[in-house]
């Protein structure tokens, strides 16, 4: 049952409840030494039936305390003011017994009952603690102990001395007990204020944790409907630019030629934001390997700038580089060309007129590389915000040109993955200047970096591409067919595997989603179980983080869709060189094998 109290003072009562509790535990111990010190001290002077009288009446009453009170605060049954009531009265029947001592006051000499009041005010002092200062508990025996022995020093005064002392003694046990009142009830203040915090508290985390569930059920629920929105959009998206590149590869008249072109620059474009989208996924998912390489940076640049000079020069921008031809620095190359395509993008986007200046500067241990432009700039009390996801300056249209407000926010991550320091310095009508500074390395240790090379075209292949939407597989086959390879096209995994009988394939696409209960990394398995060492390349829609990880921890390339067809071919090229380098080491085991033999 429930107590009619307020829950504040339940949950009050109920504490109380388990000091008693425990105190019932450790209590009698000491006071059950102090009754028997007042019976030892009584045999001399005190009938003996009444002192062994008294102490087995203090005893059993310490043994029925310590055996109840234990019990109280698990009798759920029972209301919590009951069961304080209860508390009470054992300890107003404790206060009786040790109040009964008195008694025995009338034979014992001055001393004894000058130590007789030394123990029971004692006792009485030791009380606030262990009650907590509740009132009611604590006075019970404060009350009937205190004014028995004053009465009792009061009333037995000893005619050969001044009747005022002992007057004056029972005054000052009640005053002494007056104190002990006041200080019984602060205490009690003190414990019901904590306990009224801790429940606050409690009350605070539960509503804490309550949100944070909420929040964290929001959160999956948006990644799954962003994952499954992803992957529907990826579908047809895929489908358009693999038809897309296929058909660019076809005589067509000058003005179909110019749709088609066209069509792919506006697919790419959905692509970029698309890849933005999946970049953050990567992150997310920790798959993002860096890999560190000693590169000379002015050629690196170059190559960069040229390639981002006419986005620049479209909007009548200068884009500008200077960069000593000694600089040398030790990152990850593909890393950092992530980070400063974004800077600079941003950068022409939000510059209407002026430059933007790729700079760097320093030496010594580190190259300080930074991207200057002369934009609007940005407010100081905005700073923070702008390496948000989606938070863009300028843009309350959402204009499609300006991007996703992705970006700064992939800059960031990627920033702290590379242990990199990135600095900004921007104030409104100045510009902004976004600062990288990265280890210095030595200049003869660095990769000679010509121009990039082309990937060979693709040697005649037989490539099995396995995906249960019609449209994509036809796509996939007019693409890869334009490239001379022979495809073997199918719906479902046992599909796949019937088509392999008569001819194995060098390399297999398959899709991550397949029905028949089937995923892609379980259908490279089995394609692999049949045709042991097979090349094989994922291609998904879905950029949750757990897809990552997967396909990541499987051992398997990740491709997302859309893809291009220099992705695609990239990819594959990939694909058959890791291949090849491990034929080469195996072959060099064999043969280092042999040689040892």
């Amino acid at each position: 049952m429930v107590s009619d109290r307020s829950p504040d003072q339940a949950a009050v009562d109920l504490e109380l409840l388990r000091l008693l509790a425990k105190q019932g535990r450790r209590v009698p111990y000491p006071v059950s030494i102090s009754a028997l010190a007042l019976m030892m001290m009584s045999w001399g002077r005190v009938p003996h039936w009444i002192s062994v009288a008294w102490l087995m009446c203090a005893y059993g009453v310490l043994a029925l305390r310590r055996w109840l009170l234990v019990r109280l605060p698990e009798m759920h049954h029972r209301r919590v003011d009951q069961r304080v009531r209860w508390a009470v009265g054992l300890s107003l029947l404790n206060g009786l017994v040790f109040s009964a001592a008195m008694a025995m006051w009338p034979w014992l000499s001055e001393y004894q009952r000058m130590v007789q009041t030394i123990l029971v005010m004692g006792l009485c002092a030791g009380a606030v603690a262990t009650t907590a200062g509740y009132g009611p508990v604590f006075l019970s025996f404060l009350v009937p102990v205190a004014v028995s022995n004053a009465l009792a020093w009061m009333l037995t005064s000893d005619s050969s001395q001044l009747p005022w002392m002992d007057l004056l003694l029972g005054g000052l046990i009640l005053a002494f007990a007056a104190i002990l009142a006041g200080l019984a009830r602060d205490t009690y203040r003190v414990f019901a204020e904590s306990v009224q915090i801790r429940m606050q508290q409690l009350r605070s985390n539960q509503q804490l944790r309550l949100a944070l569930t909420r929040a964290e059920q929001a959160m999956q629920a948006k990644t799954r409907f962003l994952a499954s929105a992803s992957h529907d959009l990826r579908q047809p998206m895929h489908t358009l630019t693999l038809f897309g590149a296929a058909l660019s590869k076809r005589p067509l008249p000058e003005d179909s030629a110019c749709i088609v072109a066209q069509m792919n620059r506006a697919l790419q474009s959905l692509s970029s934001q698309m890849d933005a989208l999946l970049d953050i996924s990567k992150l997310d998912a920790q798959v993002v390997p860096v890999n560190n390489q000693v590169f000379a940076l002015a050629p690196w640049l170059g190559r960069l700038v040229q390639e981002l000079r006419p986005a620049a020069e479209r909007k009548r921008l200068s884009l500008r580089l200077d960069c000593p031809e000694q600089a040398c620095i030790e990152t990850d190359p593909v890393l950092l060309d992530r980070v400063l395509r974004n800077l600079i993008d941003n950068a022409i986007k939000y510059t209407t007129e002026g430059e933007v200046a790729v700079e760097v500067s320093g030496g010594g241990d580190l190259w300080r590389l930074a991207v200057r432009d002369t934009g609007p700039g940005i407010p100081e009390q905005e700073q923070a915000r702008i390496f948000e996801e989606f938070y863009q300056l300028g843009n309350p249209e959402r204009d499609r040109s300006k991007g996703l407000g992705l970006g700064l926010s992939i800059v960031s991550r990627l920033v702290d993955l590379m242990e990199l320091h990135l600095a900004l310095r921007s104030a409104p009508g100045q510009g902004s200047s976004f600062s990288l500074s990265i280890p210095a390395a030595e200049f003869a240790h660095a990769a000679r970096s010509g121009d990039a090379p082309t990937g060979p075209a693709l040697p005649p292949l037989r490539v099995l591409v396995v995906d249960e939407e019609e449209p994509v597989r036809l796509a996939m086959r007019s693409l890869l067919e334009s490239h001379g390879c022979e495809v073997l096209c199918a719906g479902t995994i046992r599909e796949g595997l019937l088509q392999c009988l008569g001819a194995r394939p060098d390399l297999a696409l398959v899709d991550y989603r397949l029905g028949s209960g089937y995923d892609g990394i379980a259908a490279v398995r089995s394609l692999r179980t049949a045709m042991p060492g097979l090349p094989a390349l994922l291609i998904s829609g879905d950029t949750a983080p757990e897809r990552l990880r997967e396909a990541h921890e499987a051992g398997l390339t990740l491709l997302h869709k859309p893809l291009t067809e220099e992705q695609l071919i990239g990819a594959i090229q990939a694909a058959l060189a890791d291949r090849r380098r491990e034929h080469r080491g195996g072959a060099d085991l064999h043969q280092g094998t042999v040689s040892a033999l």
